[in-house]
């Protein structure tokens, strides 16, 4: 167990936690909604990482949502912040650790598909790591060895169709940031396959399944992607569009939630 684990169980009481929830940029006023929560910032737990991301807390809230003993962490650490991939294992690992058997990770993300506009929510099915990093390079033993098929839980993301209407599904790609990409680059990824890019997740979802979490995860999206519509992009716009989402959003996140009751 971690450090933070046991800090947060004696503060919060020892009932498991049943799902975890990593709220991205624009999406944490969700945790306002946890009742009976217990709140601990980042700084208070040994291993997590500072947030150094507008739009991003920075803290976990633990206690009830929907009538789910749930864990949210209302911002995360990205690789571009510091160069590390393995930002988020200590947190992932505390999911864990308090009794999670699956984790629901979110972001915002650009959309590649001229059919999927800003506003957009996307089931991820699948990702391609284009960054080429891993939060598990540098660890020993056989554990490392991750089966990433079926990364995303196919029974999960069921789940979530069956909470919202309207969803779309495809493949992410992880830039590394924190510059957008270029045109070219956009247009190279959609040849290999995304739907949509963005700056976070992929490490996530490799340490979740590392510690043995099913994994299920939305993108909010905020803007269609460099070169597309001849506009600049701005992590502004990408805030903004995330909050006009929040509705939904929210609405999709509580459904879901309800599902592990």
């Amino acid at each position: 167990m971690t450090q933070a684990a046991q800090i947060i169980r004696e503060a919060a009481g020892d009932e498991p936690v049943r799902l975890g929830l990593v709220l991205g940029s624009g999406l944490g006023a969700l945790a306002e909604e946890v009742e009976d929560a217990a709140v601990f910032a980042f700084s208070e737990l040994p291993g997590f990482p500072a947030s150094g991301v507008s739009g991003h807390a920075g803290a976990l809230s633990v206690g009830r949502l929907r009538g789910v003993r749930a864990a949210l962490l209302s911002g995360r650490a990205h690789y571009y912040e510091r160069g590390d991939p393995a930002a988020m294992r200590t947190p992932i690992e505390t999911l864990r650790a308090l009794g999670a058997e699956a984790v629901l990770l979110t972001n915002s993300a650009g959309s590649t598909r001229a059919d999927m506009p800003p506003g957009s929510l996307m089931i991820i099915r699948d990702h391609i790591n284009f960054s080429g990093l891993n939060p598990l390079i540098g660890e020993e033993g056989d554990a490392r060895f991750v089966n990433m098929v079926d990364a995303y839980d196919p029974e999960l993301r069921a789940r979530l169709h069956e909470a919202g209407a309207g969803l779309f599904e495809g493949v992410y790609a992880w830039f590394s940031g924190p510059s957008f990409e270029t045109p070219a680059e956009i247009e190279a990824i959609r040849v290999l396959g995304a739907d949509a890019v963005g700056m976070s997740t992929v490490p996530e979802t490799i340490l979740a399944r590392r510690f043995g979490l099913r994994v299920a995860a939305v993108s909010v999206i905020t803007n269609f992607a460099a070169g597309m519509t001849g506009q600049a992009l701005s992590h502004d716009e990408t805030k903004t569009e995330a909050a006009r989402a929040q509705t939904r959003f929210r609405a999709l996140v509580r459904h879901f939630v309800e599902s592990f009751a």
